[in-house]
């Protein structure tokens, strides 16, 4: 091989070449996309903890030739399709809604099997549009070990199994699996629970009144969804933003969705961080000045036994209620069991600190390897971005309203900016109640009242989750 053969060699394999192959333009705008989010997260501190993990999985996934994340490959084990190209390509023109997904996979089958990139193959499928697809993939697929392809098809048919992932997948595809299985959102969930102080709640739980109101931007961007064509489980799982929750949105994205978590969850957080700019002028709109003056007393002090009973109870009887709640409402108690108990001081900090950091980690990255140009860059995603932001809205109107109703309960005793912190953007909410209450009663301290309704939104959208996931899981 000659100098210039070489050269021409490197060149053509490089991930530069992928940009001007049919298709590249997306990844590159997916790059820019990966900055801007990067730049949100360090330059403006938008839940930098989560997003600069997001955006760098975004930015690498993204990268052509990187090989780190197959999209292709997940299909396989999501979708029950038949993996026949030759006899069972008919099948693709029964099932509009899941033909993309199979003739990828069949097309990541012909990339393994042939020694092609899957970008090279993927880069085909985008030429290919409009043209007879089927001649064309029949040609392709003739080019290759064919009973090399069939061995892979048959073991890819169903349910890839996650070993099949390990041996065949890159490194995001490994990291992935934690996410899949619904690991890492349940481990978040344990530091969550950690970090949390029930007590405000078990003083006033009346709270959970707000908590509960607090999801009604789930159901109002879940039925959003439905009436603008999606299928009932990619509603449920982009009604689910309207919790507030990042791993709850997550955990449930992944079981009903999974080829939508990306821009899920990038719109979860991004809205999270937005928290301030979304609910202050909804809290100004929907209440009085005489309102969010309300000064609030003291809440009564909780003793130590039943900041222990309560996450007992608490897990026993929701997940009695709703079985589906388990894996989130369990960890979310056991991590609080463990902040309460008093002799487990060691493990309740690892909780906190060392589990989250690596867990968040993990958790990032492989949420943001999610964000393919090809499934991404689509009309879909911007759909999921409005709904994402009305679900954040109603959810705060929901807290507001009930905060109101129990404003005129209690006489004024409640004041009713509380209820905003309904949503479980903990502790952010809270303290967006506690602003807007000082700005207009200088000497008004909300944060520990609109906590109670903070955690509660937690529950509540744990619980909304479960009874999603028990609905159209």
């Amino acid at each position: 091989m000659n100098i210039l053969e070489t050269l021409s060699k490197l060149a053509t394999d490089s991930g530069f070449a992928g940009f001007f192959a049919a298709g590249g333009w997306k990844n590159l705008i997916m790059i820019v996309l990966a900055c801007v989010l990067l730049y949100l997260g360090i330059g403006k501190k938008f839940e930098p903890l989560l997003l600069v993990g997001i955006a760098f999985g975004v930015l690498l996934t993204n990268i052509p030739g990187a090989n780190l994340y197959h999209m292709g490959m997940w299909d396989a084990y999501v979708y029950e399709c038949a993996y026949d190209p030759v006899n069972d390509y008919a099948l693709y023109n029964t099932a509009e809604e899941r033909a993309y997904d199979e003739m990828e996979m069949n097309y990541y089958i012909v990339a393994r099997a042939s020694g092609h990139t899957t970008e090279q193959i993927e880069d085909y499928f985008e030429k290919q549009a409009g043209a007879d697809v089927t001649n064309d993939f029949l040609a392709l697929y003739a080019t290759c070990d064919q009973e090399a392809a069939n061995d892979l098809a048959g073991k890819l048919k169903g349910a890839l199994s996650f070993t099949d992932i390990i041996h065949l997948g890159g490194l995001l595809d490994i990291l992935y699996i934690g996410v899949k299985a619904g690991v890492y959102p349940c481990l978040i969930f344990i530091g969550v629970g950690a970090m949390t102080d029930f007590g405000p709640l078990i003083a006033r739980p009346s709270s959970m009144l707000m908590g509960a109101a607090a999801q009604m931007g789930v159901f109002f961007a879940f039925f959003g969804a439905c009436l603008l064509g999606f299928a009932g489980n990619i509603a449920a799982s982009i009604g689910i933003i309207g919790g507030a929750d990042g791993p709850t949105a997550i955990y449930l994205t992944t079981k009903l969705a999974p080829a939508f978590l990306g821009p899920i969850a990038i719109a979860a957080y991004s809205y999270m961080a937005l928290i301030p700019m979304i609910q202050k002028p909804l809290m100004r709109a929907l209440t009085t000045e005489k309102e969010r003056k309300v000064k609030m007393e003291q809440a009564r002090a909780v003793s130590k036994v039943e900041k222990i009973v309560f996450p007992i109870a608490v897990a026993t009887f929701v997940i009695l209620l709703i079985p589906s709640t388990a894996p989130l409402i369990g960890c979310l108690m056991f991590g609080n069991l463990l902040k309460e108990t008093g002799v487990t001081e060691r493990l309740s900090d690892t909780a906190q600190n060392a589990l989250m950091n690596i867990v968040t980690l993990f958790l990032g990255i492989s949420v943001g390897a999610t964000t393919v140009a090809a499934r991404f860059l689509s009309l879909q995603t911007l759909m999921i971005v409005v709904l994402g932001v009305i679900a954040f809205m109603f959810s705060t109107v929901g807290g507001l309203l009930m905060g109101k109703l129990m404003y005129k309960l209690s006489g004024g005793k409640i004041n009713p900016l509380i209820g905003s912190a309904g949503v479980s953007a903990v502790p952010m909410a809270a303290r967006v109640s506690q602003d807007v209450g000082r700005e207009a009663n200088p000497n008004n301290f909300l944060l520990m009242h609109a906590m109670g309704p903070n955690v509660a939104g937690v529950i509540g959208s744990a619980i909304a989750a479960g009874f999603l996931l028990a609905v159209f899981g």
